[in-house]
């Protein structure tokens, strides 16, 4: 059976992230120190550290001290920032993005985006560069109780009948969603990722525009991999 499904990570795969992250977390606790609720550096490199992760998380690690409700505060907050940041063009996605799905979608495959990332934050992205030209349906982290990105994968799985498909991302999550809808797990060496992740991946790629051979070639010899 022909590989015809392709499902994208969104944040370090095809979004720059990096290009809005240290200003929306610059903000974010600029916000927290005028409000008396933090004090040093913004601990960017700890977000680094764990970027990919849905976002309670995030702030469960990065403000262990705090209560629950200042950290769904701050959550908002920081949405609210890398928003507005977005919508401000500040951000980028990776070259080659663009290029890639006029490949794949002029070739009869249908592009999915998996995200741990917010509804509101991943329809910015998507509605800025329209990548709804080419992408059949984004799919957030937030519809999934579980916060698992296997299950999210598997959402579109079975919403869309898909017997085989390629999961495309930079982190450890995206690999294991694809091993655990028995998928091809495509590794992207881009900003956050972590050899040691990238290891367990079927395939690791340096650029995106590698995707254009690359997916057509495992679409049409699934059993070599």
């Amino acid at each position: 059976m022909l590989v015809k499904h392709v499902i994208f990570d969104m944040d370090g795969t095809l979004f720059q992230t990096d290009r809005i992250l240290e200003l929306s977390l610059a903000e974010t606790f600029q916000d927290l120190r005028s409000k008396g609720l933090w004090s040093g550096k913004t601990p960017l490199e700890e977000y680094r550290s764990i970027m990919g992760v849905p976002l309670p998380e995030v702030w469960r690690t990065l403000l262990p001290n705090h209560p629950e409700p200042i950290r769904e505060q701050t959550d908002a907050f920081f949405l609210s920032q890398l928003i507005s940041n977005i919508r401000d063009g500040k951000g980028a996605l990776y070259p080659g993005v663009v290029e890639v799905f006029q490949h794949l979608a002029g070739n009869g495959f249908s592009i999915y985006i998996a995200s741990n990332g917010l509804i509101d934050y991943l329809s910015a992205i998507v509605e800025y560069y329209q990548l709804d030209r080419w992408v059949k349906e984004t799919f957030s982290i937030q519809q999934i109780d579980s916060l698992n990105k296997g299950d999210l994968v598997k959402q579109i799985v079975d919403k869309y009948g898909i017997e085989e498909g390629i999961v495309i991302g930079d982190r450890l999550s995206d690999i294991k969603a694809a091993k655990q809808n028995g998928l091809v797990s495509v590794g992207c060496h881009f900003d956050f990722a972590r050899e040691e992740e990238l290891a367990q991946a079927d395939v690791v790629i340096d650029v995106l525009s590698e995707l254009t051979t690359l997916i057509p070639a495992l679409g049409k010899q699934p059993e070599s991999i």
